[in-house]
């Protein structure tokens, strides 16, 4: 954007470079290019106006200086001087409009400028987010870890795809769709419509079926409203068992709130079986919105207790942060729950458009290529903030890595205690919002729900599991 100023103002006037705070880099919010740009242009439309006064002014400066023509020849105190002076000042009014207008067509152009670069990162045609400068650190990645980046998976949204797929369906089955796919000469630009279309054509055992919620446990809790406590919550629910949500009761002045809990990814052989967030779960949160997740979770909501138009808080980890905010664009269960707030770890969620007045907080590591295989970064708007860690993560010796080092929901813990006592505007304020509904913590009630998905139906010709010699699948 060419900078643009009026005289003696002090500096060019421009959107500020995303924010960065020790190990974290901040982007979206109050902060956030977007809002800078959305806030000059509110001010260029103020600026418009306060050019067409001027205009206004500079017209009737210039009548009554055509009615002073006549006096020049008077003496010079009553007439060529006053002549003088309301020219001089018509002219002064004429380069205040014109610096005005000009100031105003700057900001329109850097706003068109951005606007263009945004259709182009819709249609894939883009560099990733910090442009190509990804290229030297993944091939320290890849030495290092044996995994890619977040930036290389969205700049590689196919391949990146395929990563993701091969987690779920057979190899065998996963080359064949592949190569059915190539010789149709499709492509993609995000991952969510090509893991639908490969689902239907190809793996029809891996389609989203009716999911129920079903009480196991209710009991008095403690509980930490921030960031960290809320991941600390979703880090001992992702450990202490397979197919099970949790929904936390908590006070606010008087009035309810709910937290609707999440945990990633849970290893089945083979997937698709009865628990809904084994690896089939990845292709109904990516491929299909959720649908049937969110429908149990509706119910697990009403059974802990909660009426229509309560206030609620969702939070997700991999897997379950994409079905966590796939609650931010579903119509229905936005008509039965206010949600007000969405929590993410490591999660692929920039294809998901939440329902305006919804506040969000995705927390991603540079080293986790999984929040950057759908192809698409978070969008940059008000209340939607996006943390990327970027301190450097190892497995530790003898443990599973995963996903990679950076998946690990510990390190994302412990960047979402670096979010709580950052002073970073965008954060103080996205982190507010969920204060604003939890309150500061203390007693609630927490119930956990065994989530089932409904048997396969199976045939002779539709096998009870996928064909053998499957992949080595992998969790979360």
């Amino acid at each position: 954007m060419a900078a643009a100023t009026p005289s003696g103002s002090g500096g060019p006037l421009g959107p500020l470079e995303p924010a960065t705070d020790g190990s974290m880099r901040i982007r979206g919010g109050v902060g956030g290019i977007r809002f800078q740009l959305e806030e000059l242009m509110a001010g260029a439309s103020e600026l418009e106006g306060m050019a067409e006064e001027l205009a206004a002014v500079e017209i009737g400066v210039r009548r009554i200086w055509e009615e002073l023509c006549p006096y020049q020849y008077d003496p010079r105190p009553s007439g060529t001087a006053a002549l003088i002076a309301v020219g001089e000042g018509g002219q002064s009014v004429r380069a205040v409009r014109e610096g005005l207008q000009h100031l105003s067509d700057q900001v329109r152009a850097s706003h068109r400028d951005y606007e263009r670069a945004e259709s182009l990162a819709a249609a894939g045609i883009r560099p990733p987010e910090d442009g190509w400068s990804f290229l030297p650190l993944l091939f320290v990645d890849l030495t290092k870890t044996n995994y890619p980046s977040r930036d290389a998976a969205e700049a590689l949204a196919l391949p990146a795809s395929i990563m993701l797929l091969a987690t779920i369906a057979p190899k065998e089955d996963l080359a064949r769709a592949l190569a059915a796919e190539l010789a149709a000469g499709r492509h993609i630009s995000a991952s969510g419509a090509f893991v639908r279309r490969l689902t239907e054509n190809y793996f029809p055992w891996l389609k989203p079926r009716p999911v129920t919620a079903v009480e196991e446990l209710t009991r008095d809790v403690d509980v930490d409203t921030s960031p960290a406590g809320l991941l600390a919550r979703l880090r001992e629910l992702d450990a202490d068992g397979h197919g099970t949500i949790e929904v936390v009761q908590v006070g606010n002045g008087g009035h309810k709130a709910f937290i609707v809990i999440v945990p990633g990814t849970q290893r089945t052989d083979p997937p698709g079986g009865v628990n809904p967030l084994d690896e089939a779960g990845i292709v109904e949160a990516l491929g299909y919105g959720s649908e049937q997740l969110n429908a149990a979770v509706t119910s697990a909501l009403h059974q802990a207790g909660a009426s229509k138009g309560d206030q609620v808080v969702a939070v997700g980890y991999s897997q379950g942060g994409v079905h966590a905010m796939n609650l931010s664009s579903d119509k229905a269960f936005l008509a039965e729950f206010n949600l007000k707030y969405v929590l993410t770890a490591g999660s692929p969620v920039g294809g998901i458009t939440p329902e305006t007045g919804i506040t969000s907080l995705h927390v991603e590591h540079r080293q986790d290529w999984v929040p950057g295989s759908d192809g698409i970064p978070n969008p940059d708007t008000r209340d939607r903030v996006t943390v990327t860690l970027t301190d450097r993560v190892i497995t530790p010796e003898g443990k599973d890595p995963g996903l990679g080092p950076g998946h690990s929901l510990e390190n994302y813990e412990a960047g979402a205690r670096a979010v709580s006592a950052s002073e970073d505007p965008s954060l103080v304020a996205n982190t507010a919002v969920l204060a604003g509904v939890l309150g500061v913590g203390g007693a609630g009630t927490a119930t956990r729900f065994a989530v089932n998905r409904e048997p396969r139906v199976t045939s002779a010709r539709q096998p009870d599991r996928p064909p053998l010699g499957a992949a080595r699948w992998v969790a979360r």
